[in-house]
């Protein structure tokens, strides 16, 4: 007798990634996250590949992954998909201390962040139009 499966929280068109504890706040996480959602996933892809941000590169293969699990793992198409969802959460803060004037010290705060992103597969509207 064992436990049931956990059901699957995803539609059967969604796929997901997860990345964790990535070492910036998630202010500037979700600046990243806000240029990809709603995009189809080459033009995020693209977007991301030439961004300045330094968080860019981690959000892009956070997407990479996203579109594999969506390929192997539940058979859909790549070229339909779209980045549905990109959410950010906060992870732990590490708390250090930097010497300042007069004997006292100052709090450094070290954030870190996850990102969620989830990719879902759009037929394209020509496909739509002929069914």
């Amino acid at each position: 007798m064992s436990k049931p499966a956990n059901p699957r929280r995803e539609a059967d068109n969604e796929a997901k990634a997860v990345a964790r504890m990535l070492r910036v706040s998630p202010q500037k996480l979700n600046l990243v996250a806000q240029m990809i959602r709603g995009k189809k996933v080459e033009a995020a892809l693209a977007d991301l590949e030439f961004s300045r941000k330094r968080i860019a590169t981690e959000v892009r293969k956070a997407l990479q992954s996203a579109v594999a699990n969506a390929e192997n793992n539940h058979g859909l198409d790549v070229d339909d998909l779209v980045v549905a969802q990109a959410f950010v959460g906060k992870a732990l803060v590490m708390k250090r201390y930097e010497p300042r004037a007069r004997g006292r010290g100052g709090r450094v705060e070290k954030p870190f962040a996850n990102l969620t992103i989830v990719v879902r597969e759009r037929p394209a509207k020509a496909d739509a139009a002929a069914a």
